[in-house]
């Protein structure tokens, strides 16, 4: 009997407009290359960027919250693996893949640690370093005990790998590291690609809907006078999807502060730039956008909590910059250096195959399938907090979900 995976999406994957897109992509290559079958459930409305999932293979089926169809449909389907897109999806349908398919190995896709992000979020708009108590907020409960629910749960990033297992001593058991997976990198990958004196301009790219995207262009706005004013022929361009109208206002073709919208071919677009900036001021998981870059041969510039968990101890593909001050200083001299823009677009293609190269990941990840669908039972019994959790979520979320179903078609 083929082995069925089912996916329950929080939207329907955008791999051209983020990076979550490109990752759900990368794990359904996985799992086709074991040709399980794959269904990809979502509520949310399929967008004109939205990837046909269809076209590689994949079928999909629109599904409705808090609504009774989904038991009848996941019960067709008989799924041998569930995988929930973020824990807001496990904490919605868990309950009722639990109820209707109890066989099957139920897994959570966290893309990033979302208590993580928000923590950050809060610290950095007090203008404070994060403390111990501002992670404990209620998308912390939530999110921990979605994580305790699922059989296994997906973590993108080493830091939040340790923040997991040493700070809040989750099992190591139930989690597991999948980052970015990538095809290896050479250096005759960039002899086409334009070189450092064809190249002119910086470059920023990130979803405009995406909270820490939108706080680095502010600090790109803030930054980018200084930067000017040492190198008065460049200019700053932004790109991303979902321009609002905020961003348009900090549009300033005097100043070379340009908001481009969607890039239609972001490898276009990377091999026109000069130098990628991405003062990311928090966030969590790892930063799409600068793996990217290191694969189109780009480097960049950015923060600590962007490169958190790529570099390890290997070189990054242009600075890591600590202050306001070193990042306007490091953005110059790469952009004026070629000696060192090299070096740095070099050290990008090693990052890349050292800690990003899919075959470091794939086989690993499918041997732990493998054995959690063997010993399935022994595997919950000895996760024995997520069936406590497992056992109220069904007493609580099942009867609320129940309830505005009912109210809904009284309606």
């Amino acid at each position: 009997m083929q082995n069925h995976l089912v996916i329950i999406g929080t939207v329907w994957p955008e791999p051209t407009s983020t990076a979550a897109g490109t990752r759900m992509l990368q794990i359904i290559e996985v799992f086709q290359k074991e040709n399980h079958t794959i269904t990809f459930l979502s509520s949310a409305s399929k967008g004109e960027n939205s990837f046909d999932l269809e076209s590689i293979g994949v079928q999909t089926k629109n599904i409705q919250l808090n609504d009774s169809s989904f038991d009848v449909l996941i019960t067709e389907l008989n799924p041998t693996i569930v995988l929930f897109d973020r824990f807001m999806m496990e904490e919605q349908y868990g309950w009722r893949v639990a109820e209707n398919c109890p066989n099957a190995l139920r897994m959570l896709d966290t893309e990033d640690l979302h208590f993580l992000r928000k923590a950050r979020e809060t610290a950095f708009k007090q203008n404070k370093t994060v403390a111990f108590e501002d992670y404990i907020s209620d998308i912390f409960k939530r999110e921990l005990a979605s994580i305790y629910r699922c059989d296994l749960s997906l973590i993108i990033s080493e830091f939040e790998m340790q923040l997991l297992t040493e700070t809040f001593k989750v099992n190591s058991d139930i989690l597991h590291y999948l980052p970015f997976m990538v095809e290896v990198l050479n250096e005759n990958s960039f002899e086409k690609i334009p070189k450092f004196e064809e190249r002119k301009h910086f470059i920023s790219i990130g979803n405009f809907l995406h909270e820490p995207n939108w706080q680095t262009v502010l600090q790109l706005k803030k930054l980018w006078k200084s930067i000017k004013k040492a190198l008065p022929e460049a200019e700053m361009h932004i790109y991303g999807a979902y321009v609002s109208e905020k961003a348009k206002q900090l549009h300033n073709d005097k100043e070379g502060f340009l908001i481009k919208g969607r890039a239609e071919s972001v490898e276009k677009v990377f091999n026109s730039a000069k130098v990628l900036l991405a003062p990311i001021p928090y966030g969590a998981g790892l930063k799409g956008k600068l793996l990217e870059s290191m694969q189109l041969g780009l480097p960049n510039v950015t923060t600590k909590v962007g490169a958190e968990a790529m570099p390890e101890n290997l070189d990054w593909n242009g600075c890591i910059a600590n202050s306001d001050e070193e990042f306007i200083e490091k953005a110059i001299e790469l952009y004026s250096n070629e000696a060192l823009w090299n070096t740095a677009q070099k050290n990008g293609i090693y990052l890349v195959n050292q800690r990003f190269e899919k075959s470091l990941f794939e086989t690993d990840f499918v041997t732990k399938i493998g054995d959690l669908l063997s010993n399935l039972e022994t595997h919950r019994n000895q996760n024995f907090l997520g069936q406590i959790l497992q056992h109220q979520t069904m007493q609580s979320t099942k009867f609320m979900s129940r309830w505005i179903e009912l109210k809904n078609r009284n309606c």
